[in-house]
């Protein structure tokens, strides 16, 4: 395999800096111009046929259901909108029927929808938009056809309809494909040619490991000339350990995990060996039914492991309020409904929190159902303890070891304290030994611990009650644990409350409509930039509608007859043409889809805050790949923990090779998180974060140019292309954008950046301080036989291309 070195129109974003950078204006890329919504899809094409789901409920949705919809207590006028039975009866005493099915011009709501009298139109200026002329088409023609309603899409068990027809049939590599390829086809539109080897294994590396490939393992993959060769490199990336790092950072947004308490205080807490948990999970490739039980009831299986019990941890991420004066039960209650709103959102991505407080508007979840599943987790010892009880010692190798060594150390003192004892020796040589083994006992390594659910007994489970308007002071009536009776219900033969491990087996039960949709929805997003359904946090009647339907659920059940293999879904995915497609885009085809919803090319994505660090540590030779551990304090601007914080205010830098940690195990402060992934759009994960919305701002090129870790990022890039390149400028040049771009340079690139090395080499021979300066600080004096003049003037070019767009982003 070949990667084409072809000229490309540009290739370096334009970035300011502090470095004299003045050369490098002739090389800079205009950065990507921001997307719009994609076509108007099947609704366009067949003006005539309206779908309920598809074109009706939206706008009811949007404009009718906050006020005439489930929530008894708000609904306007005793209106129901969101039901047939409902929106179809006769008012009591005079007056037409809202929707009379087949005679939109006798049916209340369009009357009042064209009111002409501005009072009278519905919906109220205050509620939001008027309805447009193509809206109010849409619901006369709805009606004129009898008023259908159908079943919310999300709530019913998904499909896996046979594969269709297409007329390129060579194209599709698997059912993803020809799902793709069918609804191109029906646009008038084909797909983008294969992306170049280099682009392809780039993009995988990215996406699996979240690491780019090294020059070893592109050669590898250029040199394997065999079929399945792509195949073989996917598989490589999915058993390397940085796979698991890699998926485990999606896993802990959405389990809000931080090293830090939360609130007003935010005091450190120790839970790392959760993180840890979810890492080993990913890579041993733990199915995601085992994943969704051992994370919401690890402790309630029979005979429960040391593991399984650690698993439970996702839910005592729930923040802790240790302020003198607070509640323990407002701030016990606040997690409990965290752990409610999480959970559904998580896995089945329904808004849930929105029934804390009265029956929600839009989805078929009322107030009593929230609180019947707010019982299921009501049962927990926990209840906003500083010392985080209950929690359990959760030992690594590394501290199993340490103890036995530390044991092997005190059995000759023990020994000999017994011989004493045995012999009736002195009481003066008893004492000794006794001292001995109390000074020895101060040095007992500890075992990190871990907060853990814990179910409380039968005899002290708490009466939950319904929260009047979301108030724990205003406690109503007793609620039992239950589900929602929208959504399927538990086996006949299940008898008792239900409990966390009831719930785990719903939540992955065949008939749940959702588990899987929402996590192949998930993985998709993360592999293309966004979800088959774009709003990933709400599959709700508020969310949007699946670009390809039929794909997200041939993608969920095929995730089930695979037995929730994660990485298998995954392989799936990223060795199927659509994955493997150019990001190159027309013009045309840009205005047609601009948010590439059709999918007829690849997306190009901005890295995300993690991987652009990652990749900097990466490329520079100083990433530390060591798995696992205490989180780490790579450097960071001084001061910030001087707030009004009680407790640990000093952020202890880490050193040695801990400070090129991957950005995983970067501490996390919940108040404070760590800035230079902040201006990243890390999240501060005080609340879950299903997904995190890509910004693009100037604070971003500030800190990848002069954050003090990209700058010894640079150093070592620099001093890694002098050691590496070759001898000469050209051959250095083009190995740096071989290393950094993972395809050879394109010829357009190299002049200019021979010209700014020699430009740099030039004003930095004049000035020996500065070039001391660049070539060294933070990173370390030079190596013997290095220059610091040349090595200043490589350091320049080393933080251009850390900057270049094509480095920053994939595609």
């Amino acid at each position: 395999m070949r990667c084409t070195a072809m000229p490309r129109p540009g290739s370096i974003a334009p970035r300011t800096t502090r470095l004299a950078l003045s050369a490098v204006a002739a090389i800079l890329l205009a950065a990507p111009a921001p997307a719009e919504d994609a076509g108007k899809g099947r609704a366009a094409k067949d003006a005539k046929a309206v779908d309920y789901n598809r074109d009706v409920r939206p706008i009811l949705s949007r404009s009718c259901f906050a006020c005439h919809g489930s929530d008894e207590a708000k609904r306007a006028k005793g209106l129901r909108l969101d039901l047939r039975e409902a929106a179809v009866k006769p008012p009591k005493g005079d007056g037409d029927a809202a929707i009379v099915p087949g005679d939109p011009d006798a049916s209340e709501l369009v009357a009042r929808i064209v009111e002409e009298d501005d009072t009278l139109r519905m919906p109220p200026r205050k509620a939001g938009p008027r309805l447009s002329a193509a809206e109010v088409d849409i619901l006369k023609r709805w009606i004129a056809g009898g008023a259908e309603y159908s079943e919310h899409w999300a709530l019913i068990p998904p499909k896996a309809l046979p594969l269709p027809k297409v007329e390129q049939s060579g194209w599709p590599r698997n059912g993803i494909d020809a799902w793709i390829l069918a609804r191109l086809e029906a646009e008038g539109l084909r797909p983008a040619p294969e992306a170049d080897p280099c682009t392809l294994l780039r993009r995988a590396s990215l996406d699996l490991r979240g690491l780019p490939p090294s020059p070893a393992e592109l050669d590898l993959f250029l040199a394997d000339k065999q079929p399945g060769a792509y195949e073989r490199a996917v598989d490589r990336f999915l058993d390397d350990a940085a796979y698991g790092e890699k998926w485990a950072r999606m896993w802990l947004d959405l389990a809000r995990y931080a090293d830090s308490a939360g609130y007003g205080s935010d005091p450190l807490r120790t839970i790392w060996r959760y993180r840890d948990w979810v890492i080993d999970a990913f890579n041993r490739n733990l199915p995601y039914d085992r994943f969704t039980v051992e994370q919401i009831a690890g402790d309630l299986l029979p005979g429960a492991t040391l593991e399984q019990r650690m698993a439970t941890a996702f839910h005592r991420n729930t923040m802790t309020n240790t302020e003198g004066g607070t509640d323990d039960e407002e701030f016990r209650v606040a997690a409990v409904k965290d752990r409610v709103d999480t959970t559904m959102q998580v896995w089945m991505g329904l808004t849930m929190g929105c029934a804390k407080c009265h029956t929600h508007k839009y989805d078929p979840l009322t107030q009593e159902e929230y609180y019947k599943f707010y019982a299921i987790f009501d049962q927990t010892a926990d209840n906003d303890q500083p010392d985080e009880s209950p929690a359990i010692p959760a030992p690594t190798p590394e501290s199993l070891a340490a103890a036995k060594a530390f044991e092997a150390r005190l059995a000759p003192v023990k020994d000999r304290l017994a011989k004493a004892e045995a012999a009736k020796a002195p009481e003066a040589e008893r004492k000794a030994i006794r001292d001995e083994l109390a000074r020895l006992e101060k040095e007992r390594p500890e075992a990190p611990t871990l907060p853990v659910m814990v179910e409380l007994p039968r005899e002290k489970r708490r009466v939950t009650k319904l929260l009047q308007k979301g108030n724990f002071l205003d406690p109503g009536q007793v609620v039992e644990p239950g589900l929602p009776k929208a959504l399927h219900q538990l086996s006949r033969a299940h008898e008792g409350p239900v409990n966390r491990l009831d719930l785990a087996r719903w939540l992955v039960d065949p008939r749940n409509p959702l588990t899987g949709r929402v996590a192949v929805n998930r993985y998709w997003a993360q592999l293309f930039g966004a979800g088959l359904v774009a709003t990933e946090e709400d599959f709700g009647t508020q969310g949007e509608l699946p670009s390809h339907p039929e794909l997200l659920d041939w993608l969920a059940v095929r995730y089930r007859e695979l037995g929730w293999d994660t990485k298998a879904m995954l392989r799936l995915i990223v060795t199927s043409s659509t994955y493997r497609q150019s990001s190159r885009v027309s013009p045309d085809l840009l205005a047609r889809d601009p948010k590439n919803r059709l999918l007829a090319r690849a997306p190009r994505i901005r890295l995300e805050a993690e991987m652009v660090r990652d990749q900097a540590l990466a490329l520079s030779g100083l990433l530390e790949r060591k798995v696992g551990g205490p989180s780490v304090f790579p450097p960071q601007p001084d001061g910030l923990w001087q707030a009004a914080f009680n407790g640990q205010r000093t952020w202890a830098t880490s050193q040695g090779t801990d400070k090129y940690r991957r950005a995983l195990y970067t501490f996390w402060r919940r108040t404070v998180p760590y800035p230079s992934m902040a201006a990243f759009d890390a999240p501060s994960r005080e609340i879950c974060a299903i997904k995190r919305v890509r910004t693009n701002t100037p604070l971003q090129a500030f800190v990848t140019l002069n954050d003090p870790v990209y700058v010894e990022a640079a150093q070592a890039l620099a001093r890694r292309v002098v050691r590496e390149g070759g001898s000469g400028l050209e051959d250095r040049v083009r190995y740096a954008l071989r290393l950094c771009l993972a395809r050879p340079a394109w010829e357009e690139q190299v002049e200019p950046l021979m010209a700014l090395y020699r430009s740099e080499r030039a004003r930095f021979d004049r000035d020996a301080a500065a070039a001391v300066e660049l070539a060294t600080a933070p990173l370390g004096p030079l190596p013997p036989g290095m220059e610091p003049a040349d090595l200043a003037a490589w350091t320049t070019l080393a933080n251009v291309l850390l900057n270049l767009d094509g480095v920053l982003t994939r595609g």
